[in-house]
């Protein structure tokens, strides 16, 4: 393999594993543990650092390029575990559910495993995106009912 396909097969994975957190940020807590109850076996994993919960503050822009300003703090829990295989997982999660971020940690390294990879998409990931997909579908159909089409015609004054 070339060195060029091996940056771009790394950037994949590691874009791949991005996604899958993002999700694993965005689902509830009964859809994770129902997902890993789906899988079955029970994970044997230590914590490398305990779900912990604190402080960040969200930074915004006026108009997305004006100067960027604090608009507030916010509540986040981050966890990570580390599997008896030797995979290591991450989460961070807004609130402060610690279940969820430990959860969330063990599904990202169980989604690093070759093994459990497949389930971890369809049992926990796949559910989740289905529903995140149905929502946003929900509001766009909501915000196009409201939306106003402002036209101007040509006047013959001109």
């Amino acid at each position: 393999m070339t060195e060029r396909a091996s940056i771009e097969t790394k950037l994949a994975s590691r874009l791949a594993r991005q996604n899958a957190m993002r999700i694993l940020a965005e689902a509830k807590l009964q859809e994770i543990a129902d997902g890993l109850a789906v899988i079955g076996e029970v994970i044997q994993h230590t914590d490398l650092r305990p779900p912990e919960s604190g402080l960040v503050m969200l930074r915004g822009r006026i108009g997305g390029d004006g100067a960027p300003f604090n608009v507030g703090e916010a509540t986040v829990t981050r966890c990570a575990v580390q599997l008896q295989s030797g995979q290591v997982g991450f989460s961070y999660a807004l609130g402060r559910d610690r279940h969820k971020a430990r959860l969330a940690a063990v599904c990202d390294a169980l989604w690093q495993s070759d093994e459990h990879r497949e389930a971890v998409e369809r049992h926990v990931l796949s559910p989740v995106r289905m529903r995140i997909d149905a929502e946003r579908t929900e509001n766009e159909c909501r915000t196009a009912a409201t939306r106003v089409d402002f036209f101007t015609m040509v006047r013959g004054e001109d």
